[in-house]
């Protein structure tokens, strides 16, 4: 039953994925709502260029499952919400999923869950959180055959780097990729390296996980077509980007550039063309 709903999330015609995450509202943060604070809007201009798959949480998916027609995107369910995005990291921190996730998913029609993985210094707590949310949600994935997509993120230090900061170091991403895939992830959501060349090594030791890229902080437009067709090149599975969408002047003419890249193979220039024209 997972194949059934992991065949809604990939691409038919090119075996990829572009995902776009519009979930930044379940992390209370300043900042975070910038392009979406209109949030049915968003969506739907989102799903006016046709990605295939959004990202949203379990209060907002409806805006998305209630657009009439069988070619709207698929659903990908945020199951879990986090307090560590700050500069200045709380007291008390926590990483908390959602009641019965993978239910939930089921009754609002999801294509697949996403949970996280955090690897943040000096606080083992979330940590050990994250790793223990991602083994309760193993088995409930697998009872209701919900695919887990699971999205492994190692922070830099949060004072220094300014929150929400993670740390592109090749060795970083690779261990915790692979802890992800130990623990049972269906699909893998991880960060690009700072030297995109190594991405494959990431690839490799998911093994036969996909691989879907972050986009990370919001670059200018020649940046992150440039760094996407690099990472795919790279053999990444697709990508999940939301504020260098959503935070875009044309959501729209960004989603299309970025499909033709993740579906068509479109170089950066021609994919620039889809942006501007």
């Amino acid at each position: 039953m997972k194949q059934f709903r992991l065949n809604r999330l990939f691409n038919a015609k090119s075996g990829r994925c572009f995902d776009v995450a519009i979930d930044h509202g379940f992390f209370n943060r300043p900042g975070f709502l910038e392009g979406i604070e209109d949030i049915r809007g968003a969506i739907a201009k989102v799903v006016e260029a046709g990605p295939d798959a959004i990202q949203l949480t379990v209060g907002q998916a409806r805006h998305l499952q209630a657009i009439p027609g069988k070619n709207k995107p698929a659903l990908v369910l945020r199951t879990d919400a986090a307090n560590i995005y700050g500069k200045e990291v709380p007291a008390v921190r926590f990483n908390t999923m959602i009641e019965e996730a993978a239910l939930q998913a089921v009754r609002l029609d999801a294509a697949c869950l996403c949970v996280n993985l955090f690897d943040i210094p000096g606080i083992p707590e979330v940590y050990q959180q994250c790793v223990e949310n991602v083994m309760a949600l193993k088995l409930e994935s697998d009872h209701y055959g919900m695919p887990m997509m699971v999205e492994p993120l190692a922070f830099q230090v949060n004072p220094e780097a300014g929150g929400y900061m993670v740390d592109g170091d090749e060795e970083k991403i690779i261990h915790l990729v692979r802890q992800a895939v130990e623990l049972g992830a269906d699909v893998i959501k991880a960060d690009p390296t700072d030297d995109p060349s190594a991405y494959h090594k990431v690839i490799t030791v998911a093994g036969d996980v996909p691989v879907l890229v972050r986009g990370g902080g919001k670059v200018d437009d020649a940046e992150i077509l440039r760094r996407t067709v690099e990472i795919m090149q790279q053999g990444a599975a697709g990508i999940v980007y939301g504020r260098n969408v959503i935070q875009h002047e044309n959501p729209v003419g960004i989603t299309r550039a970025l499909m033709g890249i993740v579906h068509d193979g479109l170089d950066a220039a021609a994919a620039l063309k889809l942006v501007q024209g």
